[in-house]
């Protein structure tokens, strides 16, 4: 029985404090499947986010229901329509580079190699023990260094090309993320940036798992990273309509399926996780935090920004995920949902999962973390992966703030305004992007007793690849 989080419940916890229990209903299985890939396990990871720089402090602020969303006071964003975002705040690069490096390095890398170090040390991973052609970094960004390019914008219009820092190029391209991660862990295996807009740390997500079952790699740091929150954002995407002008009250502007939502809120952020084999980190005796049994992806093939009519391109990618994982939807028990709080994000995305989930999507819980983090776009699915993780582990899961008139075309439980705790053994993980490009991860609860044969079924290694024995 689902209950509400009581003031007090959801505080600080012992973050390598595994929850117990698999899988209770009958795992699917096929007779006679050759086994070819291996399963995938979560043992690390790192967080910078706006309700906290640390793991632990943004899980127990978004269980709270903390908003990080605050009025920008960095720079002058007067006649602009919006004013707020959901900014990261008290970060200090030289905790995680040298002073000398971390003036060189965009916003947005320094977010990617502070989550990816923490992710490091959650994991308890040695770069000294590894072999480091077998370590992957694969970390996307929406956009880039956005900050860097506006500041030489600027500098070249204003001043000329010799006002264009040498460092300008390697700051500002969108693979540096994953590059400088490289460079600072010594990891010399698969390295690439998966650009999708607001997909792209799940797509990452799970293009680190596919090279894990391929066996291309032991250990993959995997992620996103973001740091728009600039003036020509506030332009670009204010000249869209895409975002909330609710600047009279930021904490309560991100309002996903509220009848009363008018855009998202821009937020910026990083998140990395530590994808290894099984048998890798059984070997080592790794913090097994969940298992990665699934990825889909879609594309809507419609528009340039509007999801596809019904969701249609969404609930593909959510079938896929499944499908890949071997799991009927009345497996899943949470959805983290991309929940934008845009008129049609959050209206497509409800009809694509009554689309998937038949009458077990009234049944599922559903929410938002974007409704106290805002939009951290190319982040923001490895952000919110790792807050499903912590659901799965902790048995809670993170409410909708800022639900409180309901649009009655959105009808699922959203989890409102107070966190509430759940047996979630599978959750789905969702990202969908402009262009249409739609990404799902399907994430299920580590149970240290699972013995489960690998190829077995609920972890989709057996798919695409299988042998009927004769």
């Amino acid at each position: 029985m689902d209950h509400p989080i009581g003031e007090g419940e959801g505080k600080p916890f012992p973050l390598f404090a595994l929850s117990g229990g698999g899988l209770s209903r009958q795992e699917p299985r096929r007779r006679g499947v050759v086994r070819v890939s291996e399963r995938v396990v979560i043992t690390g990871m790192g967080v910078v986010t706006p309700i906290g720089n640390d793991l632990e402090t943004f899980w127990t602020n978004l269980v709270a229901g903390e908003s990080g969303v605050v009025r920008v006071t960095d720079f002058d964003l007067t006649g602009y329509a919006t004013q707020i975002a959901g900014t990261v705040k008290g970060f200090d690069p030289e905790m995680w580079v040298d002073a000398r490096e971390a003036r060189r390095l965009d916003r947005t890398i320094l977010f990617a190699v502070a989550a990816a170090k923490m992710a490091l040390r959650h994991a308890e991973l040695d770069p000294g023990a590894w072999d480091p052609e077998r370590v992957g970094v694969v970390i996307g960004s929406g956009v880039g260094g956005m900050g860097t390019l506006e500041d030489n914008f600027s500098a070249f219009f204003s001043r000329g090309p010799r006002r264009v820092s040498p460092f300008f190029v390697p700051m500002m391209i969108a693979n540096m993320p994953a590059g400088y991660v490289a460079i600072e862990l010594g990891a010399r295996g698969p390295n690439f940036a998966p650009v999708s807009a607001c997909a792209t740390g799940t797509h990452a997500l799970g293009l680190a798992y596919e090279l894990l079952k391929a066996n291309k790699a032991d250990v993959v740091f995997a992620g996103g990273a973001e740091a728009a929150v600039r003036p020509i954002a506030f332009a670009a995407f204010g000249a869209a309509r895409a975002l909330s002008t609710r600047n009279d009250d930021p904490p309560r502007a991100s309002r996903p399926f509220d009848r009363r939502r008018d855009g998202f809120v821009i937020g910026e952020g990083a998140g990395v996780l530590v994808l290894e084999r099984l048998s890798v980190a059984r070997a080592r005796g790794a913090p097994i935090l969940a298992e990665v049994v699934g990825f889909g992806m879609s594309a809507d093939a419609y528009h340039i920004t509007a999801p596809a009519p019904e969701g249609r391109g969404m609930a593909e990618a959510m079938r896929h995920a499944l499908a890949d994982a071997n799991l009927p939807p009345e497996a899943v028990d949470y959805v983290n949902a991309h929940g934008t709080a845009t008129e049609y994000n959050d209206r497509c995305e409800t009809k694509a999962i009554k689309t998937v989930f038949g009458e077990h999507a009234y049944r599922l819980l559903v929410s938002s973390n974007k409704s106290m983090i805002g939009h951290l776009l190319g982040a923001a699915g490895a952000v919110e992966a790792a807050a499903t993780v912590m659901t799965l582990r902790t048995g809670i899961v993170p409410p909708t703030i800022n639900l409180e008139e309901p649009d009655p075309e959105l009808d699922l439980d959203y989890v409102p305004n107070v966190a509430r705790r759940a047996d979630v053994r599978v959750a789905l993980s969702n990202s969908f992007g402009f262009g249409g490009q739609n990404a799902v991860l399907a994430l299920r609860r580590y149970d240290e007793g699972d013995e489960r044969p690998e190829g077995d079924g609920a972890n989709g290694a057996d798919k695409g690849s299988e042998e009927e024995a004769r």
